[in-house]
């Protein structure tokens, strides 16, 4: 039923605060068996800025509406609509595991604790403001870079190809229009925007959740509840949990882009047994393909894909391969043939099949939209895994398209989806679910392949509800420590957001990891629910073994433990696939209530078992301070701990099923010896689980397993561990069971017993535990000072400071923060405006961002050279936020640039760039050659589609160039009057641009894939020691009305 505002004059009084949106907690049983009132609230009532771009959404002359609502689901959950007719005229969640569950209304005396507020366009766009107590935390919004905690950022769903992404970037590979708030008291409450349409989730303003997309949509909530994980457990009755994995799949992954042939691959994997480092799976990249077509093999280099996988499955490692959504336009193409014949392509506007270039060139896309499609695909898949493939990866699937601004195609294009979806609609409408579809798709051809057989799918794009077919890495990362810092929260934001089976690249895809950086990022990757190793073509190689002696030792260590704690990671798994619990959890999960630990971005836990890591290449883990949950936390580790490595610690009242260290999950087997470690509570007792079976297949959905409940506890100085319950089908295998209990500081004391059987160990007195506790405390510190740490081959080499440590310099002062990277151009990667949390620009370390030539010939000398610095002003002494830095570009010249946040305007940073003569030789009269100082900025689109350069030219005319322009150029009175800027309509800001133009002779605008460049051209003449070139400009972000 629907529930409609209640006029009684408590109502008002209690719930209504003047002209603001409301929140009003109460509780979920109410008293009397009538329909519950609704909170009359109203949102701000004054026009929203006008913005262009259906993310935004035009407020401009909404009015504010009560939101109707109903309960759904189960106890505690609400669906809300801006109206009845909106309610009706909703279309299908894709979201809901079941969408008639978002439907049906459900019987209940229980009202909401809170209602948002709505405002509806003319036009239909909607926005939902959520307004929460002070103190409230933020955490969801799915796969999104920057910090753990959400406050203060803006994401947009938009599914983007989003190479070298960095922490301001707002659209990523997939789309959760999803928050969950931790309250001041430790409750929870989700809130879920059910549109698959672009959607802004600002969260800008402290405790305030606001949602604005193009058109009406329903909003669920779920809670309060207690805690975070039973809002977690709620939401995945709604969106389903996770796809039960094959155990395999959760060992270590070996990739790289590409290994171009089978002998390459074979040699790899053998490598692996060789060192003895655990390796479960290796990826084939899109090179295995014949020109790239896609369910086709090169047939020189991968000529026998069967008996690769063969040779594989002979050594213990299976083969996943990859595959794209865009299928070759090629007559005589089997898949184009049979595409065509089915009529599966995505069509444009008129009804021909789109074509868009991708790596085989002109491609068309299955419409995944339609079952026929769908069918279509998973024939496809279903005789592809016949060649022995074990796992398919699904890349490209935003659907990525090249040489387009919006790296996408139109949203014009149209889907011919079924009715129980969404019916026809254009490419706006399903954009962000394409890359889901795709997958299961994709799935469920692979589970027609071989029913015997858990799919295993991973997907680079999707939505909310992925987990049900596919797992999930968080794209293409960047080789460097900020990207090492990033992983650890982009994996707890998508648990959080219903998808726990999520690993980054370890060690970055984009660029070349360090010694230190790998090892020390595969230390903590080692223990994320999805553990995989990839680089980009081009890198140097990334195998655990290429990077000296000290850091393969390091990967070995940390993969031996990832597989010692396999059988609690997949009883994790386990019970994230029953409850919805991710498997990797922010260390607030220990104590909800506790203000200190809900931005801990360093540490996570594996149910009770915490991981602290460290994400500095000066500090290791046992050398930085981590602040634990309250309550006994217990050190530990498999007499492995490095420096390199993170530290174990393990909750009073747990015990931990451990296995032995093997190589790849088929060495084990049930007989196997098991260890349980056991950290007694204040109480001196404890508890842990453990589920066993098959490891693959379904015959555990009919109770073939063995689900084994452990405890412990302390009486009269003996610690008796028996079995106190178990469940499934299966008989307990005959095997030795080693207890360890843990003392503290490391130390621990142990004894063997049968499984099932009562085991008895002695508890030492309190002056004994003591004792073992100083000396395994003193063991452990001289074990750590005799290893040898990783080098660091990025150690400063001494002249001026650590400016030249292959760190990047930070300019943070008033309204900016810069990352300047002196060694490689002297160019800024990063250009984040703060007060608007803009991020207008931002590259990889070794080219784009903002870069300077010395010449019109593009990428001349200046952009790459190692830049020295030669001064750095802080702020903090009172001086101007700048540093200073000059390159050698030959011929007796150098390029000065000085780069300063001006004290006396803190909204304004300014470049003072110069080409100036050192040395030049008397022979050439005191002139150098021919240069120009061209200033080369590439910035960040977050927008594509909603952009334009406008300035007014010196001749007085007013000029807009959109990205339709391509690339123009503007000389003489053509050239901008001093200022020019780049306006993102959608967002209502601009970059200005300001500079003299007696110093800049051209202007160039240059629009690419998602970036443009506004360059600024000096005239080209030679210099001397008294005529250097020079170009001084200023940025500033503008409010555009």
């Amino acid at each position: 039923m629907l529930a409609t505002p209640a006029r009684s004059a408590a109502s008002l009084r209690l719930r209504l605060v003047s002209h603001c949106p409301r929140f009003h907690f109460s509780s979920h049983h109410h008293p009397r068996a009538q329909r519950p009132s609704l909170l009359r609230c109203r949102g701000v009532t004054k026009p929203a800025a006008a913005a262009a771009g259906a993310a935004e959404g035009r407020m401009a002359a909404a009015a504010a509406r009560d939101m109707v609502w109903a309960r759904v689901l189960e106890e505690g959950v609400f669906r809300f609509d801006a109206s009845e007719a909106a309610r009706a005229a909703a279309g299908p969640s894709l979201s809901f595991a079941d969408p008639r569950r978002r439907e049906a209304p459900r019987e209940g005396a229980d009202a909401p604790a809170v209602v948002p507020a709505c405002e509806v366009a003319s036009g239909g766009a909607q926005k939902v403001v959520v307004k929460l107590p002070s103190g409230t935390s933020f955490y969801g919004t799915g796969e999104a870079s920057g910090q753990l905690e959400r406050t203060g950022k803006r994401v947009f769903t938009w599914n983007t190809d989003a190479w070298g992404f960095g922490p301001g970037t707002t659209s990523l590979y997939q789309s959760h229009p999803w928050v969950l708030a931790v309250l001041p008291d430790g409750k929870a409450l989700g809130v879920l925007a059910d549109t698959t349409r672009r959607c802004e989730i600002d969260l800008r303003e402290e405790s305030s959740i606001k949602f604005s997309a193009s058109s009406a949509y329903p909003v669920i909530t779920f809670g309060p509840f207690n805690a975070p994980a039973d809002v977690l457990t709620s939401l995945s009755h709604a969106i389903g949990t996770v796809s039960m994995p094959p155990k395999w799949s959760l060992g270590y992954h070996q990739c790289r882009w590409s290994y171009d042939s089978s002998e390459k691959v074979l040699k790899v994997v053998r490598t692996f047994r060789e060192k003895g480092i655990p390796c479960d799976v290796v990826w084939m990249d899109i090179d295995y393909m014949d020109g790239f077509r896609c369910f086709t093999f090169d047939s020189i280099r991968f000529s026998d894909p069967k008996s690769m996988a063969d040779d594989l499955h002979s050594i213990g490692c299976k083969a996943i391969w990859m595959l794209d959504p865009g299928i070759k336009k090629e007559e005589g193409y089997f898949v184009y043939d049979s595409g065509s014949k089915n009529d599966v392509w995505i069509q444009k506007a008129d009804g021909s099949p789109f074509v868009g270039e991708v790596w085989p060139g002109d491609c068309v896309f299955p419409d995944y939209t339609s079952e026929k499609t769908r069918s279509w695909w998973a024939s496809l898949v279903k005789d592809f895994i016949s060649n022995g493939v074990d796992g398919i990866w699904n890349d490209m699937n935003e659907p990525a398209v090249f040489k387009t601004t919006t790296k996408t195609m139109p949203e014009s294009n149209v889907h011919r989806g079924d009715a129980d979806i969404g019916g026809v609609q254009n490419h706006s409408y399903y954009h962000n679910v394409y890359g889901m579809l795709m997958a299961r798709s994709t799935y469920e051809g692979m589970a027609m392949g071989n029913t015997s057989k858990r799919p295993f799918v991973l997907t680079r794009a999707g939505f909310i509800g992925s987990q049900r077919y596919a797992a999930t890495w968080t794209g293409d990362n960047l080789s460097n420590w900020e990207h090492l810092h990033m992983s650890l929260p982009m994996v707890l934001q998508l648990g959080l957001s219903g998808q726990p089976l999520s690993g980054p690249d370890i060690g970055g895809f984009a660029g070349n990891a360090t010694p230190k950086l790998f090892g020390r990022w595969m230390g903590v990757g080692a223990l994320f629910p999805f553990s995989r190793g990839h680089t980009e073509t081009g890198s140097i190689d990334h195998e655990p073994w290429s990077f000296g002696e000290e850091c393969e030792e390091v990967c070995r260590l940390a993969l031996l433990r990832r597989y010692r704690l396999l059988p609690h990671i997949y009883t994790l798994f386990y019970h994230s696939h029953k409850n919805g619990i991710p498997v990797a959890t922010p260390v607030f999960f220990a104590d909800p209530q506790d203000p200190e630990l809900r931005k801990v971005e360093t540490s996570f836990l594996l149910g009770p078992l915490l991981v602290c890591a460290s994400t500095s290449p000066k500090k290791g883990a046992h050398e930085c301070a981590h602040k634990l949950p309250k309550g006994i936390w217990l050190p530990f580790d498999f007499s492995d701990s490095h420096p390199d490595l993170p530290l174990l610690y393990l909750q009073g009242g747990a015990i931990l099923p451990v296995g032995l260290p093997i190589k790849h999950v088929g060495e084990a087997n049930l007989e196997d010896d098991l260890s349980l470690f056991i950290a007694l509570d204040e109480n001196g007792k404890a508890q842990g689980v453990l589920f066993e079976d098959a490891g693959d297949g379904y015959s555990f959905t009919q109770g073939d397993y063995l689900l084994t409940y452990y405890s412990a506890e302390l009486h009269s100085s003996v610690v008796t561990v028996k079995v106190f319950k178990s469940e499934g089908s299966w008989k307990r295998p005959k095997r030795n069971l080693k207890i360890s209990l843990l003392l503290g500081g490391g130390a621990m004391i142990s004894t063997n017993g049968v499984d099932g059987e009562e085991i008895h160990l002695s508890m030492p007195s309190e002056s004994e535990v003591s004792s073992l506790v100083a000396t395994s405390e003193l063991e452990h510190k001289k074990r750590l000072e005799m290893i040898r740490p990783i080098p660091d081959i990025d150690e400063p080499s001494g002249q001026d400071g650590a400016e030249l440590s292959k760190i990047p310099v930070d300019l943070k002062s008033g309204d900016w923060l810069l990352k300047v990277v002196p060694w490689i151009g002297g160019r800024i990667i990063s250009m984040s405006h703060l007060p608007s949390d803009s991020q207008w620009l931002h590259s990889r370390i070794e080219m784009n961002g903002y870069e300077e030539y010395s010449g019109t010939e593009y990428r001349s000398a200046g952009c790459t050279e190692e830049y020295k610095v030669i001064r750095r002003y802080l702020e903090q002494s009172g001086e101007e936020e700048s540093i200073c830095m000059e390159g050698d570009i030959g011929g007796g010249l150098v390029l000065q640039r000085q780069i300063s946040i001006l004290k006396d305007n803190p909204k304004i940073v300014q470049i003072d760039s110069s080409i100036q003569a050192r040395s030049v030789g008397a022979g050439s009269g005191g002139f150098s050659r021919l240069v120009c100082l061209r200033v080369h900025p590439t910035f960040t689109l977050l927008h594509p589609t909603e952009v334009v350069v406008a300035f007014t030219a010196i001749n007085g005319s007013k000029q807009e160039i959109s990205p339709e322009s391509g690339e123009i150029t503007f000389e003489g009175d053509l050239r901008p009057n001093g200022e020019w800027m780049l306006v993102d309509k959608c967002v209502g800001l601009s970059l200005v641009n300001r500079f003299d133009p007696g110093e800049v002779s051209k202007c160039l605008v240059h629009w690419g894939t998602g970036d443009v460049n506004m360059e600024l051209w000096s005239e080209e003449r030679p210099v001397s020691t008294e005529t250097p070139l020079r170009i001084c400009h200023q940025y500033e972000v503008r409010q555009t009305s």
